[in-house]
């Protein structure tokens, strides 16, 4: 049973918004940090945005920030509201969790041991 699935990816023009998420197969607080990926298209996989579970903090990459917002909503849903979309947002998003607290900066993917299988997000000029 996978433990992560995104939702919600699609094709926009620019300044356009799509809300993605990120159902869980139990309370996000069984996380210790859960946040979002993406791949751009022939680039490495970056960190965009993620949530430290049990103080409520959140973080964001500066290509994001003030346009991109995560949150969760539920139990076991996590959020990616994107808003003001560029063409250089385009990119597979996936989702990702540390179950094992190893440590790392959350922008980079050792911390994380589980992963969703992505969603495309595409943004046109």
């Amino acid at each position: 049973q996978a433990q992560l699935v995104e939702s919600g990816g699609g094709s926009v023009q620019s300044g356009g918004s799509l809300r993605l998420s990120c159902t869980a197969s139990k309370d996000i607080t069984n996380y210790y940090l859960i946040g979002w990926f993406r791949q751009p298209p022939g680039k490495q996989r970056e960190g965009v945005a993620a949530l430290y579970t049990a103080i409520g903090a959140t973080h964001y990459a500066d290509s994001v920030r003030g346009r991109f917002n995560i949150s969760q909503d539920n139990a076991n849903t996590l959020y990616l509201q994107m808003t003001d979309l560029i063409p250089e947002d385009t990119g597979v998003y996936y989702c990702a969790a540390d179950s094992r607290s190893y440590g790392g900066a959350w922008y980079s993917e050792r911390p994380y041991n589980y992963w969703g299988q992505g969603t495309q997000v595409t943004v046109s000029s």
